[in-house]
């Protein structure tokens, strides 16, 4: 007979992300997903009820399932990204409730930048507004492959199939400009649970999944191994004892593909070509690895490689650049501009970095660009030009979501300024159109 664990762990996982304006119900639905789905402990559900009733609220509020910070449960919105994890007997999940407020959209960077599905949240009083704009470019930004519409509240426009469809027309037709391969619209109501997790009664006119059916079902790979080998060195194993005298190993975790024992590599940025001599995994040697495993590599050859350098197969090496054109969204309170030091953290290296140009801003109403803006503020996206002081091994963000990204950082205090995505912004067919559209204007810089 087979457990429920040996189930669980032949199930797949889907990492997901919730995302929309404040008030649409972002929490609720969380809630009423773990809820519906037999996810909530006894004694977490008793809590929130206790929480409830002393807020004077007759039903208990499912919202605080995830609203843990008290100055959430005091004003009734997210704040920080709260991260949860729960099953069912088809799929394990790992999901990020993320904010709503435009001050705190840098945590909804965060939490989509692992993302394979997100999860917009609409009001259907309300329709598409900016903030729903602006999750919605950030998850085409960060390469989401699949972009769930929910919209919310459907109880209070009269469960009206006009209204559902308008917004899931605009909607859309919004995120497919911006390249998103995938739009499935809901009508839901987190409050009562229609379509979270059953079905509803009040709306016989829709017709696809629920919620949670869609999130069981929608296709999700996890084979890194197709992708470009890549193995960030984190630290180097020198233990000089007796037992290993002359062990030198290069420990972290494969970011894709695979490496084999005899396979010739290239060790970047110096560019110097050995081969693989050993791979230990778990204390053990083994002929080959992949992504996403923590390994020790060793080589052939007595060569410098220090943390921050990049092991790559030596036909298959990234460019080695120091002239970094990416697509930045700007999570800080003060403001990026042309001219200002930064470091800037790619994988495992950090290097002195320089904003060399800031060429422009992208305007979330019509995806229209704003040239030379001259300078970033928070949650802007748009468009930076960075001269770092030593040469990177950086791939396109489209080619690899772990080796395209990177953070640039104020070097006196450490704070996190912009997240970077390297090479050309959402998609191929989206730079084409903006290009046709602004001839004018230089298309290397194009949205």
């Amino acid at each position: 007979m087979t457990t429920t664990s040996e189930q669980l762990s032949a199930t797949t996982l889907l990492r997901f992300a919730t995302a929309g304006s404040v008030d649409d119900g972002k929490s609720t639905l969380v809630g009423r997903l773990l809820h519906d789905s037999k996810s909530v402990l006894t004694d977490q559900l008793e809590a929130v009820a206790l929480a409830s009733t002393n807020r004077g609220q007759e039903a208990p509020d499912l919202a605080l399932l995830t609203d843990g910070l008290r100055a959430e449960r005091e004003q009734g919105i997210t704040i920080d990204v709260a991260y949860r994890y729960f099953a069912t007997t088809r799929r394990r999940f790992i999901l990020a409730d993320t904010p709503g407020h435009v001050q705190y959209t840098r945590n909804m960077v965060t939490g989509a930048s692992t993302a394979e599905l997100a999860v917009v949240l609409v009001d259907a009083r309300n329709g598409v507004v900016e903030q729903t704009r602006r999750h919605a470019a950030v998850a085409a930004l960060l390469r989401v492959p699949h972009v769930v519409l929910a919209v919310n509240k459907m109880d209070l426009v009269e469960y009206a199939e006009p209204v559902f469809a308008a917004i899931a027309e605009e909607f859309t037709a919004y995120a497919a400009s911006l390249g998103v391969p995938e739009i499935t619209a809901i009508p839901i109501s987190a409050l009562a649970g229609d379509n979270v997790v059953e079905p509803s009664a009040h709306m016989d006119w829709y017709g696809g999944p629920t919620v949670l059916e869609h999130l069981e079902t929608v296709p999700v790979s996890h084979d890194l191994t197709a992708c470009h080998a890549r193995f960030p060195v984190q630290y180097v194993i020198r233990p000089q004892t007796a037992e290993h005298p002359d062990y030198r190993g290069y420990a972290g975790q494969i970011a894709a593909g695979a490496f084999r024992v005899g396979e010739t590599v290239s060790v970047l940025p110096s560019g110097r070509t050995t081969t693989i001599e050993g791979i230990d995994a778990l204390g053990e040697s083994v002929d080959i690895a992949w992504a996403p495993q923590s390994v020790t590599i060793r080589l052939a050859d007595d060569i410098d490689v220090s943390r921050g350098d990049l092991i790559a197969p030596a036909d298959d090496a990234p460019a080695i650049t120091q002239d970094v054109e990416a697509t930045v969204c700007h999570v800080a309170d003060r403001p990026l501009t042309v001219g200002q030091r930064v470091l800037l953290k790619h994988t495992t290296r950090t290097v002195k970095a320089i904003v060399k140009d800031i060429p422009s801003r992208l305007t979330l109403d019509d995806l229209s660009q704003h040239p030379a803006p001259g300078q970033l503020v928070a949650n802007d996206i748009g468009r930076v030009v960075v001269r770092t002081a030593e040469p990177l091994a950086l791939d396109a963000y489209a080619d690899s979501r772990r080796t395209g990204s990177f953070l640039l950082i104020d070097p006196a205090d450490g704070t996190t300024l912009t997240a970077g995505m390297a090479g050309a912004s959402f998609t191929a067919a989206t730079d084409a159109a903006a290009d046709a559209d602004a001839a004018a204007e230089d298309a290397e810089w194009n949205f």
